[in-house]
C-alpha cells in the first residue's frame, strides 16, 4: 500500500499541492486525472522520490520515504516519468535491461537476462529488440520505456502520461497489457492520464485532482459525472453508460 498523509508542495512562489492524503491499495489500475497543473505529475514524482518531499509522509508498505534504503524501495516501486533521457544509441534490449538494475546491480545472471526477453515479448518488442532507440517511431519508444519499467518486476508501477506520441490502436494496446498486468500478475499500476475516457475505460479508481486538491475519488462510475467535467475542467459534456463504465462524449 502507498499511503500519503498531508503532502503540500511548493515550486517556487507556486503552490502545486494542498494536504492530499490518500490510501493507495494493492492490486488494480489507478488512475490519476486532472486538467493541466493540478498536480498529478508532481504527485506522482514525490511518491517515486524524483523530488523530495517538503512536507507531509508517504509510506511505502513498511518504509516511509526520506527514511528508507532507496536501494530496497526500487525493488517495490518503478516510475516513468514524462521525460526519460536515454542514449539514442542504445538497443531496445539494452534498455529494457536496464530495469534490472535493482536487483543484480550491475552483474546481471541467466535469470535477469531471461526476464529482458519475457518482457521484451510481453510488449511486442522482439522484433525491435536489436534496433537502436533513434531508428524507432515515438510510440515504439515509449513501449520500450514501459517495458523496461515493468522489467524491474514491482509490486508498484508507476506512470505518468505513457500514452504520450501512441496512436489509437497503441494506446489501447499498452491500457489492455497494463489492466492484464493488474490482472493477472496483482500489479498495482498507478497512472497518470490526460483522456478521462482511458481512465473510465480501464482503471478501476480515480481519483481526481485540481489546483493541487483531491476532489472526487473512487470508481469511475462514481467520479465521473458531468457535474464533475463542469466543476473540474470547466466543460459541459455529456456522460453516457457503456458496459457499465461512463463515456464522455467530446
Amino acid at each position: 500500500m502507498i499511503e500519503i498523509q498531508s503532502v503540500s508542495h511548493r515550486i517556487g512562489q507556486a503552490q502545486i499541492l494542498t494536504d492530499v492524503s490518500l490510501r493507495l491499495e494493492r492490486g488494480g489500475v489507478i488512475a490519476l486525472a486532472g486538467p493541466n497543473g493540478a498536480g498529478k505529475s508532481t504527485l506522482l514524482s514525490l511518491i517515486a522520490r524524483l523530488q523530495p518531499l517538503q512536507q507531509g509522509q508517504i509510506r511505502v508498505d513498511d518504509m516511509q520515504l526520506g527514511q528508507c534504503d532507496d536501494r530496497a524501495l526500487a525493488r517495490k516501486l518503478a516510475i516513468l516519468p514524462q521525460q526519460v533521457n536515454a542514449s539514442s544509441r542504445l538497443t531496445v534490449r539494452d534498455l529494457v535491461g536496464f530495469g534490472r538494475y535493482p536487483h543484480h546491480r550491475g552483474r546481471p545472471t541467466a535469470g535477469d537476462r531471461a526476464r529482458v526477453e519475457a518482457a521484451l515479448a510481453q510488449f511486442d518488442l522482439g522484433p525491435l529488440a536489436d534496433r537502436q532507440l533513434e531508428t524507432l517511431s515515438g510510440g515504439q519508444r515509449q513501449r520500450a520505456f514501459v517495458a523496461m519499467s515493468y522489467v524491474q518486476d514491482t509490486d508498484f508501477l508507476l506512470l505518468d502520461e505513457p500514452l504520450n506520441n501512441l496512436d489509437l490502436a497503441a494506446a489501447r494496446s499498452l491500457m489492455a497489457q497494463l489492466r492484464q498486468l493488474a490482472d493477472d500478475q496483482g500489479r498495482t499500476v498507478v497512472i497518470v492520464l490526460h483522456d478521462i475516457n482511458y481512465a473510465t475505460a480501464y482503471a478501476d479508481r480515480i481519483v481526481v485532482l485540481k489546483g493541487g486538491r483531491v476532489v472526487a475519488d473512487g470508481a469511475p462510475a462514481e467520479t465521473v459525472t458531468a457535474a464533475m467535467l463542469e466543476q473540474v475542467f470547466g466543460t459541459a459534456a455529456p456522460v453516457h453508460s457503456v458496459g457499465g463504465r461512463p463515456v464522455v462524449l467530446v
